[in-house]
């Protein structure tokens, strides 16, 4: 019976995939839910698995090659599975480790293959510190992110001893050599290229990286972006945290940071500027009823922006739960395409060394985003009820906005941004 693997759809908002490696070879054989490929997608990575056992007759798409959602990956004969899958080896009745596909014996213990790893596997091992040799293969002898999973599940307190590693560096065989849209792009514009050296170090491009390059460049060609910068004096802010930080973190188990308070000034501030909320289609304007906050999270693999879904609704500690929640399954790799969807709105936070301020990239096909700068004590002039004006040290921020000018002028850009810094400085938040 001939079977047909096709692009899944990995989210609402996802509608192509890009082949970044294929794990089996025409003419092989291969069982139930083994890994077949790796795809990467503009928001998430993943495996494909055999939807039944049989043997891969004909790879349809090369690795590199972009296909839209439920397009023909690969060809299955599952009649074949009986002569293609050979059977396990008998087991010897002297007590010889027995190597299963993939591993190797060496002395008394069974060593995994790794390099029967899958890319995705062995990139999730490395980052939560995994032994491969450890962990049991899956379908077709082959370990992908379900077993490492399953690794980490099963000793997640052997996993927590070890800590979390990083991988020093990525061997660029690691990668596949794929055309990139963005490099053929330029060369259309005759921008100067630099020509490599022995001496270069040279990293190919993950999917992920790629798609973000593309994203950005597209970003800035489509929108003219405009910056505008505000200066908010945080010290009421500073004030509210510190009165209710370590309450919070006692019942919620993290740090209550300054990120959530930022996100509801903006919800706030959207709601009287409902163009910033807005898009382009066309020739037309579109305002979203919707205020659906995207916050930028640096991950391993690049930034992704997950969504907070009707940021409205959310209480200070509904917000600030629900961006650790995102950002948490972001790094870890748990989140859903879907969760980096729909968002009308960006904020990105450059951290604790985040310097003064500086203007972030729109993230199509939003209109604004808002970027915060590192909190710091300044001294500053305050006027007194009787206008005698004070010196005193306060925190202080720099918001930088970044819209886009086809739609939004320079009224409304200010006016937005000054209404996000009035209701920081009032500092009237409830937990």
């Amino acid at each position: 019976m001939a079977i047909t693997v096709t692009m899944p759809q990995m989210g609402e908002s996802v509608v192509e995939g890009t082949v970044e490696k294929w794990l089996v070879r025409e003419g092989e054989g291969v069982v139930r839910d083994q890994v077949l490929c790796e795809i990467t997608t503009d928001k998430v990575d993943a495996e494909i698995p055999a939807p039944e056992s049989g043997v891969v007759t004909k790879l349809l798409v090369g690795e590199g090659e972009t296909v839209e959602v439920g397009a023909a990956l690969a060809e299955l004969d599952a009649a074949a599975t009986a002569t293609a899958v050979p059977s396990p080896a008998p087991i010897p009745s002297a007590p010889t480790p027995i190597a299963r596909p993939g591993e190797s014996v060496r002395g008394d213990t069974v060593r995994v293959d790794t390099q029967r790893a899958t890319p995705v596997a062995r990139r999730m091992a490395a980052e939560h510190g995994v032994d491969l040799t450890r962990v049991e293969p899956g379908p077709g002898g082959r370990i992908g992110k379900a077993e490492v999973r399953a690794q980490l599940d099963a000793a997640p307190a052997a996993a927590d001893a070890k800590g979390p590693s990083r991988p020093a560096g990525r061997d660029p065989k690691d990668e596949p050599a794929a055309p990139s849209t963005l490099g053929e792009f330029l060369a259309r514009m005759r921008v100067p290229l630099h020509r490599t050296r022995e001496e270069d170090t040279v990293i190919p491009f993950t999917g992920i990286r790629r798609r973000i390059a593309e994203h950005m460049v597209v970003s800035k060609i489509v929108s003219p972006h405009v910056g505008t910068v505000a200066e908010v004096d945080m010290h009421r802010i500073v004030r509210l945290r510190e009165g209710v930080k370590r309450d919070f973190e006692l019942a919620n188990g993290f740090k209550l940071t300054y990120l959530p308070f930022v996100v509801q000034a903006t919800v706030r501030a959207l709601r009287e500027y409902p163009r910033m909320n807005a898009t382009v289609v066309g020739n037309n304007i579109v305002e979203r009823p919707g205020i659906h906050i995207g916050v930028a999270v640096e991950t391993e693999r690049g930034l992704v922006v997950p969504v907070v879904r009707d940021a409205d609704r959310y209480s200070l500690s509904g917000v600030a739960l629900a961006i650790h929640d995102l950002a948490t399954r972001a790094r870890n790799r748990e989140i859903t395409a879907d969760e980096l969807y729909g968002g009308t709105f960006t904020l990105t936070n450059p951290g604790r060394e985040g310097n003064l301020y500086g203007f972030a990239v729109i993230n199509q096909p939003q209109v604004g985003i808002l970027r915060t700068g590192e909190v710091k004590k300044r001294p500053v002039v305050i006027a007194g009820e009787a206008g005698e004006d004070t010196i005193a040290i306060h925190p202080m921020m720099y918001l930088a906005l970044s819209y886009d000018h086809r739609i939004i002028d320079g009224v409304t850009g200010n006016g937005f941004l000054h209404r996000v810094a009035k209701y920081l400085e009032e500092g009237e938040f409830e937990l």
